[in-house]
């Protein structure tokens, strides 16, 4: 007696569901991997406690008081942390464990590696920036309305992608090996001079006229803009990220191209 095989119909997972599921893997690997998940939250918050609520915890800065100024600051300082180390360092050790050559050849969409990366970023972005306000807020005094952490969290979002884009490049340029270390030359100064660990009011002029030209400088006054204390309007802030991640965008794909032609 023979029974005929039934043909079930194969089911693909939807573009968005493949999304999703790379998303949901990339940030639990990225939130067990304690050298990244402690060192990108754990530096911020630290940061912040000592010199915005230990040392300055009754300053101010302008019309704002040095706990909410500062929480701008260091918000910012960890989106760039969680995209230049999530994304920079995590992509040059996957390019150099092959581990990318295997997804290219996978029927994944290839923008979703990427994009999974860069969206995990922005988790960790979120996470400390809600941590640093109620810090801010419970051992600080910092009053935060609903709307001002809200429109925070959205600007730390954006913020991301230009950084991601410098961790893109950085990846491309940049062996595993010593990723970390061009990652923290890159990272450091650019938020020292950009105004994210101190206000840039107790630098020498000149380096106060440098600050300007700094990505870091950009994105912190547009969350200030969200409190009140901006110097300068909002679109040259944009402005200037944009002319920075399309800078970071056409040397990343001419990076990528020549990759590509000595492989």
């Amino acid at each position: 007696m023979s029974t005929a095989a039934i043909n079930l119909p194969a089911t693909r997972p939807s573009v968005i569901g493949i999304f999703l599921r790379e998303v949901r893997y990339e940030f639990v690997r990225s939130f067990r991997t304690k050298a990244y998940s402690l060192s990108v939250i754990g530096f911020p918050v630290m940061f912040y406690l000592f010199f915005g609520l230990l040392l300055n915890r009754n300053g101010h800065v302008g019309n704002l008081s040095a706990p909410k100024e500062m929480l701008a600051g260091y918000a910012v300082f960890a989106a760039i942390g969680a995209s230049l180390f999530g994304i920079g360092v995590g992509l040059a050790g996957d390019l150099s464990a092959g581990w990318l050559e295997l997804k290219r050849a996978s029927p994944m969409p290839p923008l979703a590696y990427l994009l999974a990366k860069c969206c995990t970023a922005m988790g960790f972005a979120v996470i400390i920036t809600t941590i640093l306000a109620l810090c801010g807020i419970i051992m600080g005094g910092v009053h935060l309305s609903i709307a001002e952490y809200m429109k925070t969290i959205g600007i730390i979002l954006v913020g991301c992608i230009p950084f991601a884009c410098m961790g893109l490049l950085l990846a491309l340029l940049a062996p595993f090996n010593a990723a970390p270390g061009f990652a923290n030359m890159i990272y450091l100064p650019m938020s020292v001079l950009g105004g994210l660990w101190f206000p840039i009011q107790i630098f020498p002029k000149i380096l106060q006229q440098f600050a300007i030209v700094l990505p870091t400088y950009h994105l912190k006054q547009l969350v200030l803009s969200v409190f009140g204390a901006s110097a300068g309007s909002a679109w040259s802030h944009v402005l200037g990220l944009a002319i920075f991640t399309a800078i970071m965008l056409f040397c990343a794909g001419y990076a990528f191209r020549r990759r590509e032609q000595n492989s």
